[in-house]
């Protein structure tokens, strides 16, 4: 499964390189993680240099549109390491949570925007143009745990206070992930001092309604990554039991 991803990721490459399309190709860090076999992309630069070891150097060098990365909460190297790797990579971007992964909270927002302007100072030094889409992971705990205490709307303020401390630090954009909510999102892009990027899933709002609300810029996250994988996994079970297939009958590709 994971060759056959790897092999497919090649192909939409070439393909896109062949259509030159005027958008920005945006890796998740969750399927090329899974794609080399590791636990999670958090684990990608354990003890190895991010350049050789992101597989989303592989989309940038195959691809003529701009590419951002999934850079995660920066996998612990320092800022002037990170934009360093990332140029290298030839990434015109790049997404920077505010999930400290090692406690399982999120960080203080003073300190994270502290570390987001450290990144920007770095790439401003290597005069390299980094697009930086800080990430605010306050609304995605509840998503992701069904619960809906405290509700979004009440989340809205804090989520408020991350984005203007990301933005007052240099981040160009803000990623409010799994804000979904109509009236906590509406909410949050009005007061927001700058784009707005949300991630477009079964419970957020069509993106011709997101549209109307202002937002920036659309995500799919890992999804059609999720979505690809269970289109294959129903296409091998679909074979199991197969009277074509048990009989040794070949099947065209």
């Amino acid at each position: 499964m994971c060759r056959a991803l790897r092999s497919y990721c090649q192909m939409r490459g070439m393909q896109l390189r062949r259509k030159r399309w005027s958008r920005p190709a945006f890796p998740s860090s969750r399927p090329l993680a899974v794609a080399w076999r590791l636990r999670s992309a958090t684990t990608i630069t354990r003890g190895r240099p991010l350049t050789k070891c992101l597989p989303a150097a592989r989309i940038s060098r195959s691809v003529d549109v701009p590419v951002t990365i999934d850079a995660e909460a920066g996998y612990g190297m320092e800022p002037a390491d990170l934009v360093a790797a990332l140029k290298s990579i030839g990434a015109a971007g790049c997404n920077l949570e505010d999930t400290n992964h090692a406690a399982g909270t999120l960080y203080d927002p003073v300190q994270h925007a502290d570390w987001l302007r450290k990144v920007r100072e770095a790439a401003s030094r290597q005069d390299y143009g980094l697009v930086i889409n800080a990430r605010i992971d306050v609304f995605l705990s509840g998503v992701l745990s069904g619960s809906n205490e405290p509700t979004q709307r009440e989340l809205v303020t804090d989520a408020l206070q991350r984005a203007h401390t990301c933005f007052e630090a240099g981040a160009d954009c803000v990623f409010p992930i799994a804000l979904w909510e109509t009236e906590a999102l509406a909410t949050f892009i009005a007061q927001a001092p700058g784009p707005v990027n949300v991630l477009s899933f079964k419970l957020a709002p069509s993106l011709a309604e997101l549209t109307r609300l202002g937002v920036s810029r659309f995500s799919y996250g890992s999804l059609l990554h999720r979505d690809l994988m269970e289109k294959f996994r129903s296409l091998l079970i679909s074979l199991v039991g197969n009277p074509a297939i048990e009989t040794g009958a070949q099947c065209e590709s």
